[in-house]
């Protein structure tokens, strides 16, 4: 059997190079160059669960592992929840499926956003909500009545928002809450970049789930804990039905070993956690101030880990500067092209990283932008 190589694509041939990865939705670390594109914490886990994990690797190969009961406890350990609020999925995409493509009949949701919601659903089941540039801030009151107006049963809003890195402050998602429980919609509040915000403990609505039925919370564990091969994600909500349907769609299984070792020891590691997610901030900061001292760069002040830039009009398009950034400098972004939005090819989305690799990338976008500028 022929093994395939993925470690040798022509690196003297970056454009195709390129064009490869642009089809790829993983398996970057196969490949030799910065990825600024996909969105975890480069600072978590410690490297003792690594130790762990590899101690155990024998059983946890030839063992099946627990099922969704068991990891709903952990998970509830984890949050300090109690488990008949939690589903816990192989990520959160998992959930997404459930949700989107089987339970609501009407879904609403705000563009840009995170696509996967939009595309596990049938077209006709879809309703998007533009948030207005420039500020690509959420009117919660004009998309409570536009909910209501279309009927739907399940709003979402990710909080902060992927791709704009903005947080919808918790006063707006109760409002929101408070309006559409009068017209039998669940609200999905997407939470899983909500650990880089500034003020996390003000804004999460974790400790207010008990209040309000029509809430779910999801988080994919992937971007704060830095597990994305692990696959781990979970909804919280403390509408009984509602868990039971989404609870339904899963397999027994739906999660393996590893992942349940990673829940199992998750909790000794939370003062590091916690440590990791500030130096992710940090990084984040001074990312921000690098970027905006480019000129002519409109930056979106960040709430998450990554940030949302508009590129001035003498400038290339954001896939023309994606393609420069890889071929030039074996750097690895997103452009926005094909987001619901206007001047969609104008954006970036750019993770951030460790500050020296954050400084290079804002050098170089200073380089292709600089060079393109008429005199």
């Amino acid at each position: 059997m022929t093994e395939l190589n993925t470690t040798n694509i022509d690196t003297t041939d970056k454009e195709q190079q390129f064009e490869a990865i642009e089809c790829q939705h993983g398996g970057y670390w196969r490949h030799d160059f910065i990825d600024h594109a996909y969105l975890y914490n480069l600072y978590f886990p410690p490297e003792r669960f690594f130790t762990q994990l590899t101690s155990q690797i024998h059983e946890l190969v030839l063992n099946y592992p627990v099922a969704q009961n068991v990891l709903a406890g952990l998970v509830g350990t984890l949050i300090d929840q109690p488990p008949e609020r939690l589903v816990v999925g192989n990520g959160a995409a998992e959930l997404i499926k459930i949700v989107s493509g089987h339970l609501a009949k009407k879904l609403i949701i705000p563009v840009p956003s995170f696509n996967e919601y939009a595309n596990a659903a049938p077209n006709e089941n879809v309703i998007e909500f533009a948030l207005e540039a420039p500020s690509f801030q959420l009117d919660v009151d004009r998309f409570a009545a536009e909910a209501i107006r279309n009927q739907a049963d399940v709003a979402v809003v990710v909080s902060p928002n992927n791709p704009t890195s903005l947080l919808v402050p918790k006063v707006d998602l109760i409002r929101l809450l408070d309006k559409l429980a009068e017209h039998s919609c669940m609200l999905i509040v997407d939470e899983s970049f909500i650990d880089f915000a500034q003020d996390r403990d003000l804004e999460t609505l974790e400790g207010d789930i008990a209040q309000y039925p029509n809430l779910a919370i999801f988080k994919s564990m992937s971007k704060a804990y830095g597990i994305c091969g692990l696959r781990i994600g979970y909804m919280l909500t403390a509408n009984a039905i509602f868990a039971d349907q989404v609870r339904q769609g899963l397999h027994i299984w739906n999660l393996n070993g590893f992942a349940e070792t990673f829940l199992v020891h998750a909790p000794e590691y939370q003062q590091e956690f916690l440590a990791s997610c500030d130096r992710v901030r940090a990084d984040r900061d001074q990312f921000y101030q690098d970027l905006c001292a480019i000129n002519g760069f409109t930056v979106y002040r960040p709430d998450a880990n990554y940030i949302f830039c508009r590129l001035p009009d003498h400038a290339p398009s954001g896939p023309e500067v994606a393609r420069r950034l890889f071929v030039e400098h074996n750097i690895y972004i997103k452009h926005c092209q094909g987001k619901t939005m206007p001047e969609s090819d104008r954006y970036i989305r750019i993770a951030s990283r460790s500050q020296p690799e954050n400084r290079i990338v804002a050098e170089a976008l200073g380089a292709i932008i600089g060079s393109e500028k008429i005199s």
